[in-house]
């Protein structure tokens, strides 16, 4: 198993606050590690457009950066320096951020995490308390493809207890390196290409990708006995494991009726999880799916929650569940 980035996991949670975990509002939600780096409301800062170190090696787009190290006395502000301005979609505040980056400390450019030796970006929320306040006032407003590098004060950082495990003491300044892969909110959808629903026995899902919910319709016949996972839109992502963690858009109805019971779109937010921890008819419809891709899930009783549905969920015992899932990132 590789190792997770320490921007989630226990205990160090680089970027991540405390107290700002995800609400358990399903089965399918994933609660974030969140440890501490400050117990009290952050400054909103002054940003400003440097200084920060240069950047020696690796200074494309999406390759690892090598980072001098800090010169001189760091701003009191929050440094922001566009290297590379991209020309995608800019970050707005409350949406999924994927991005790679690297981290060091200004005065000794020890590096204490990076994305890059992982081989995959980080994904989290952004401009909503979710990570360090220098990350959460210096990537809003940026944009999709842009490098951004970012020279972050203790306050804007960790406080005054800094970050043990890390190495970072209450007066590091951090400098960080961000690439910005692409940016996720409630208006995302699949992105592909369509495929014919041509089997009469399953349901039809649409195939809009405004952002919104697609219409699904249950035929009136039989459910099928077995775990159902078909795409509705083929991206053109990664294949998804059963090990991975995705950032989805969904929509979930009752054979029996057709009603909805449980909604990404309604409640207005991204839904992130792991498969090893979701219903199984989850696990198998969606593994071995490419990302990007909008997919019809029909999970019977026994891959569902059989005779045990979700407490004050409409979900009835041993109901056949029908599911839209347009998989939009996985980490």
């Amino acid at each position: 198993m590789r190792r997770r980035s320490l921007l989630l996991a226990v205990p160090a949670g680089l970027l991540t606050l405390a107290g700002c975990g995800d609400d358990d509002k399903s089965d399918k939600s994933k609660a974030k590690d969140s440890p501490s780096p400050s117990n009290s409301t952050p400054p909103k800062a002054k940003v400003v457009d440097g200084p920060v170190p240069d950047v020696t090696k690796g200074t494309k787009f999406g390759e690892k950066p090598t980072v001098a190290k800090g010169s001189g006395k760091p701003s009191s502000d929050l440094a922001v320096k566009t290297l590379i301005a991209g020309k995608g979609v800019e970050v707005a505040k409350g949406d999924y951020l994927q991005a790679h980056y690297l981290g060091q400390i200004w005065d000794s450019a020890k590096v204490f995490d990076n994305s890059y030796d992982r081989k995959a970006p980080t994904i989290f929320p952004i401009g909503v308390g979710q990570v360090i306040p220098g990350w959460d006032q210096g990537l809003v407003g940026k944009k999709v493809d842009s490098r951004v590098e970012l020279a972050i004060p203790p306050e804007l950082g960790y406080g005054k207890q800094g970050n043990k495990q890390a190495g970072i003491k209450g007066t590091d300044t951090l400098v960080f390196v961000v690439d910005i892969v692409n940016t996720y909110s409630t208006k995302s959808s699949a992105k592909g290409k369509e495929v014919a629903q041509d089997n009469m026995d399953l349901p039809k899902i649409g195939t809009n990708t405004d952002g919104k919910a697609p219409k699904i319709d249950v035929p009136k016949k039989d459910a099928p006995k077995k775990v159902v996972g078909s795409y509705v839109i083929e991206g053109d992502g990664d294949e998804v494991k059963a090990s991975d963690t995705l950032l989805c858009q969904y929509k979930g109805v009752l054979w029996a009726d057709g009603k909805d019971f449980d909604s990404s779109y309604k409640s207005g937010q991204l839904a992130q999880f792991s498969l090893a921890q979701v219903i199984p008819g989850w696990r198998e419809g969606l593994t071995g799916k490419k990302v990007g891709s909008r997919v019809l899930v029909v999970v019977p009783p026994k891959q569902g929650y059989g005779d045990k549905p979700p407490q004050g969920s409409s979900i009835k015992k041993d109901s056949t569940l029908v599911f839209s899932v347009d998989i939009l990132a996985k980490m």
